[in-house]
């Protein structure tokens, strides 16, 4: 059901069962899956590809042009995934020529006043709290949650399971499994109560707050914490993605408690 109050371009893909309430405006390289819930006064502009079952609450602005000055009007896209949450007044760009699009997981849940810049990848299950800012080429992971006014640099990683404080500066990479926070941020253990609702069991909680007390609690370097966890250290899946996360990151990792 279309609210004759909408600006809709008959080009527009728009799936059944979706709602758009008065005052939106979608522009003509638009696709939007089934069942969806498009609030007042949501501008959608082209290159988004909405999913289906997604929610965009009033005021929210979808696929605007990349804040960057090397954007030439490229046909970028932004991809958002199913069951997806966007509240109010968010404003989401497509990629720049780099990637080529800014993809949105599904089930995300992005609070009022998000933004998130060209080319990020944000997984599934992530949550973006009040006023979180993503400046471009950011990469955040399945089931992160970063609390609200906080703001990531560019190219920056964000591990799965991860919680970041709230008003937090991230300008390094954050591992996964671990609570981050204080200036300048820094890790604060492993995320205990996040893990446990996921279904983590204690041994393998266990095993993480292992490997990160070689990593920052040992005030070892990173290098030589690499080769003591995989020598010293069982093989596990948790320790398989934390090597992995930190052996690819390239603007480093915060530090841990001095």
């Amino acid at each position: 059901m279309t609210s004759p109050l909408s600006n809709i371009s008959s080009k527009a893909k728009i799936g059944t069962g979706t709602k758009i309430e008065p005052f939106v405006s979608i522009y003509d390289d638009v696709v939007i899956g089934e069942n969806c819930w498009i609030g007042p006064y949501v501008t959608i502009m082209d290159g988004a590809r909405i999913g289906n079952n997604v929610k965009i609450f009033p005021g929210a602005v979808i696929s605007s042009a990349p804040q960057d000055l090397k954007f030439n009007g490229e046909n970028t896209t932004i991809e958002i995934g199913d069951h997806t949450i966007i509240r109010e007044f968010c404003t989401l760009n497509k990629g720049t020529k780099a990637s080529m699009t800014t993809r949105i997981g599904s089930h995300c849940l992005l609070m009022a006043y998000v933004h998130v810049a060209h080319d990020c990848i944000i997984h599934d299950h992530v949550i973006l709290a009040n006023n979180v800012t993503l400046a471009g080429h950011i990469e955040i992971f399945d089931f992160a949650i970063l609390g609200g006014l906080t703001a990531v640099h560019q190219f920056t990683k964000v591990g799965a399971h991860t919680m970041i404080g709230g008003g937090s500066l991230v300008s390094k990479d954050v591992p996964p499994f671990i609570k981050a926070g204080r200036e300048p941020l820094m890790y604060e253990g492993v995320n205990v109560i996040g893990l446990g609702r996921r279904g983590f069991d204690k041994d393998q909680i266990d095993r993480m707050h292992e490997i990160y007390r070689y990593m920052f609690v040992k005030h070892r370097n990173i290098s030589k914490a690499l080769e003591a966890i995989e020598n010293e250290l069982p093989d596990s899946n948790e320790r398989k993605e934390i090597l992995q996360f930190v052996s690819t990151s390239e603007r480093g990792l915060i530090k841990g408690l001095s």
